[in-house]
């Protein structure tokens, strides 16, 4: 079996292939030759994972399912949510992401914060949407150098340590990512 997963981020495809059976392979936007920038402009997680499949579906015809992913913080009514990767602009620096939501948080006791991902699957003219969702907390100083975005200032509930500061097996078992993952595999077992 073969899926386009509509990405360019060699983190989020690493991630995604490790979490699949051996017999799943999965090629990315750049092997199909899909270079532009798929725009993702609705107003939920969601909505940008159905955006992305239907724009590799319709555009070059392939099987494919796309992820988006958000940190929704509570004290800061769910942002950066959908506009995580653009947080502190449009140059998508994840440094600078950290650093503008850490500075938001300054003043703020409550730190509860939430990875939301979402999975659209576009499969035999069906569509399959899957989501997962980690919940935790956000720290005041950066932690680890795995992972990647806000992986060194998140530590999901039940851990001592942040998701930079784990192996990406480690993250996978727990993370938003992979539960949404496991979701898209058990169903894609059940065909």
């Amino acid at each position: 079996m073969q899926f386009v997963f509509a990405s360019n981020n060699p983190n989020k495809i690493k991630e995604i292939q490790l979490l699949l059976p051996k017999e799943i392979k999965i090629l990315s936007l750049e092997d199909i030759g899909c270079l532009e920038d798929i725009p993702e402009t609705a107003s939920t997680i969601e909505g940008n994972a159905i955006l992305k499949a239907n724009y590799v579906t319709e555009k070059y015809g392939y099987t494919c399912f796309a992820d988006d992913t958000g940190l929704e913080v509570e004290a800061l009514n769910g942002e950066p949510g959908v506009y995580s990767a653009r947080y502190a602009g449009q140059q998508k620096n994840a440094d600078d992401n950290m650093n503008k939501l850490l500075s938001n948080l300054a003043n703020k006791e409550n730190k509860k914060a939430q990875f939301k991902t979402v999975i659209c699957l576009n499969l035999n003219g069906y569509q399959h949407v899957f989501e997962g969702i980690i919940k935790g907390e956000i720290i005041n100083e950066k932690r680890g150098s795995e992972g990647f975005g806000y992986d060194p200032i998140f530590i999901p509930n039940g851990y001592d340590k942040t998701f930079a500061e784990m192996s990406i097996g480690e993250k996978s078992k727990i993370s938003h990512r992979g539960l949404a993952v496991e979701k898209l595999v058990h169903f894609l077992n059940k065909l």
